[in-house]
């Protein structure tokens, strides 16, 4: 008769947003049994104070890229945090010039560096991976179970976090980014594992009011075969 319902569990929250309910379905309870009820659940929940106060925005350019596309809702993301964007660096989609800008940032007051590519981070020793490690950093994790999302990675140099944002960044949609991101700036430990076991719960963007992306080719097909017409892909 005593029921609690929470929030799913590292679920990012702000000020004054409920958390958890509890109900009594029978309306009243012995008071013994409120009361184990109550010892049973202590310190069972708890919320984790952002501890990161500021981040800087590294992205490179390639010629006709989206350019700074994506800075405002990445900025938002931070404010959201209760973080700063202290910084935003344009570069040229190449090694070195990455490694030489990550360089710089370490001499500066920043907690967090992000990293937004021009072109899609899709292979561990691509250019935002490399460029880390040739600037004296290393990867924890390349690419995660989440779409959309399945582009980031995760390392660090000294003692900064890096978080190579995937493309879906560059919109305020959810995505596995948002997971990693909240994570980090509350000063909790992400391992590659912890990464991996997001897949669970990590199909983010097919939802029932949205159809499976085939789902038009396929009626498109039959429906061609049906008047006897002919489909190319």
């Amino acid at each position: 008769m005593i029921t609690l319902a929470t929030l799913p569990d590292f679920h990012q929250v702000g000020s004054g947003q409920m958390v958890g309910t509890v109900k009594i379905i029978s309306y009243a309870v012995p008071q013994t049994h409120a009361e184990a009820a109550a010892e049973a659940a202590r310190a069972a929940m708890r919320v984790e104070a952002v501890k990161l106060r500021n981040a800087t925005l590294i992205i490179t350019e390639i010629p006709g890229g989206p350019g700074e596309k994506g800075r405002a809702a990445i900025e938002a993301r931070l404010a959201a945090l209760g973080m700063e964007l202290v910084q935003c660096q344009l570069v040229p989609h190449r090694t070195e010039a990455l490694c030489e800008a990550i360089k710089s940032v370490m001499a500066q007051d920043t907690d967090l560096v992000l990293i937004l590519t021009g072109s899609a981070t899709s292979d561990a020793f691509d250019v935002a991976p490399e460029a880390l490690r040739q600037a004296g950093g290393r990867i924890e994790r390349f690419g995660m179970p989440v779409d959309p999302g399945n582009l980031l990675f995760l390392g660090e140099i000294g003692m900064r976090k890096v978080i190579g944002l995937p493309g879906c960044a560059r919109s305020p949609a959810l995505n596995g980014a948002d997971w990693v991101l909240s994570r980090v700036a509350a000063g909790l430990e992400v391992s590659s594992d912890d990464i991996a076991a997001m897949g669970v719960g990590g199909l983010l963007k097919e939802i029932p009011t949205r159809p499976m992306p085939r789902a038009g080719r396929k009626r498109a097909a039959s429906t061609a075969e049906a008047l006897g017409e002919t489909s190319e892909d």
